[in-house]
């Protein structure tokens, strides 16, 4: 008899449990999975794919505006918030069946409850049996943060903001990483009054400076308001149902019908029993790993979110999948975390990867930079002036191309092949004798001299 009941158990069915679970049983181990709530985890069923889905609906706003400058005539328009929730629920029911068949396709047996770490090689489900594995694999994912503020049971996070009954006329969001901007991009091009306040009186920590400068400056001109250095204090409920909104430094509220707060996301380790196996936490919930995932117990890995190493979700689908190599595979491998391109779908979007330039000059390089200004051809007709911005970093050394940041439309599709060269250690003269595609924005990246 099997010394266990299984060679993997994996607690959470995200994209980096699910992969994980799909490659070890396709080397051959005998696989089950835990999920508590739905299959497919943060990204497919409350963050990046149903999130996306939005952005793509709000963009009609503007298209439609600007499609009079093309020669459309087009006759009244009306958005209906509750036919775009539902269609966007029913395209998340849709890729939980997708992944659920894919557990199904290799022969892994997934269990809709919660499960907890009870020992090295021991998990106990909700409905009170005990399992044991060989190995198990953390990758329950991080949870958003929410702050200590009276009235916070009024808020919401961007798990509920999918399934508001009705649009809101008003928001008021907090927090200013790529969460909140993106959410605030959604909502105001949709048609609610918007304000983004702030702890701090900074946008988008850690992207390129030039790039969040310039998404300022848009979106308030897009009418999205801002209060910076100004924390929410205190939200009341008024008897029509409205939320009077507090904060700091400000003597007049801000009335809201819905206050969304995006401050940040925390491993989701609470009651995870992850003591039980001698595993101490970090000092923000995660789950410390080396190189190959492995936790400080020999029996216990981790991968995606929950380490807080880099909360991607396209991140957390190569460590799962090097986790299964490596223990199950018999093909040990880590994974690089230099050159990971990123996106915030903004309006417009940002999209950049490598150094920024205050990182390039931080670590000593000997920087040369390379930008383009100018007004994308899609909006000429437009009465919005918006201009894309486009930014090379470049060791002049060496005259590799070390970052890429833009701002502009389709900057994210445009910034996924660039970050080929990049990876590649391509150089500025690669840039420069590749010939542009014209008429194109991309064209830009080619021509800057």
């Amino acid at each position: 008899m099997a010394e266990y009941d299984y060679d993997l158990f994996v607690i959470g069915a995200g994209s980096g449990g699910v992969r994980a679970a799909r490659i070890a049983a396709g080397h051959g181990a005998r696989v089950a999975v835990a999920e508590e709530f739905r299959v497919g985890g943060t990204c497919v069923i409350r963050g990046c794919v149903p999130k996306k889905l939005l952005v793509y609906a709000s963009h009609f706003a503007e298209e439609l505006h600007d499609a009079a400058g093309f020669g459309w005539t087009i006759g009244e328009a009306k958005f209906d918030w509750a036919k775009l929730r539902d269609f966007v629920a029913s395209d998340v029911d849709r890729l939980e069946r997708a992944y659920t068949n894919t557990l199904d396709s290799n022969k892994v047996e997934h269990f809709a409850e919660r499960a907890t770490v009870t020992g090295p090689n021991t998990v106990r489900l909700a409905s009170g049996r005990e399992i044991t594995a060989k190995i198990i694999l953390i990758a329950v994912g991080a949870w958003p943060v929410m702050p200590a503020f009276a009235g916070n049971e009024h808020a919401i996070t961007s798990n509920e903001v999918f399934h508001l009954s009705t649009f809101p006329k008003r928001v008021v969001i907090q927090g200013a990483g790529y969460i909140a901007l993106e959410f605030a991009g959604i909502f105001n091009a949709l048609g609610a009054e918007v304000t983004v306040v702030n702890r701090s009186d900074q946008i988008l920590r850690g992207y390129e400076e030039d790039l969040r400068t310039r998404l300022l400056k848009i979106t308030q001109e897009r009418g999205i308001a801002y209060r910076f250095n100004s924390p929410i204090e205190r939200v009341e409920k008024q008897g029509d149902g409205r939320l009077a909104v507090h904060t700091a430094g400000h003597p007049d509220p801000i009335i809201a019908d819905v206050v969304m707060v995006a401050t940040g996301r925390r491993p989701k380790t609470d009651g995870l029993g992850l003591e039980n196996a001698g595993i101490t936490l970090g000092k923000n919930g995660e789950v410390p790993v080396d190189a190959h995932n492995a936790s400080a117990c020999p029996s216990i890995y981790a991968v995606g979110d929950v380490t807080d190493r880099v909360q991607l979700t396209p991140v957390a689908i190569r460590e799962g999948h090097a986790f299964a190599d490596t223990v199950f595979g018999g093909t040990p491998r880590t994974i690089a975390y230099d050159h990971i391109p990123s996106a915030v779908f903004s309006q417009p979007p940002l999209a950049g990867v490598g150094m920024t330039e205050a990182e390039a000059r931080s670590a000593g390089v000997n920087v040369k930079v390379f930008t383009s200004d100018f007004r994308p051809m899609k909006n000429m007709f437009a009465s919005r002036p918006e201009r894309g911005f486009y930014k090379l970093i470049v060791d002049a050394d060496s005259d590799r191309v070390v970052g890429v940041h833009m701002i502009g439309p389709e900057a994210p599709e445009i910034l996924q092949a660039v970050a080929i060269a990049v990876k590649a250690g391509l150089t500025k003269a690669d840039f420069d004798a590749t010939v542009a595609l014209h008429p194109s924005m991309a064209e830009e990246l080619v021509l800057m001299r």
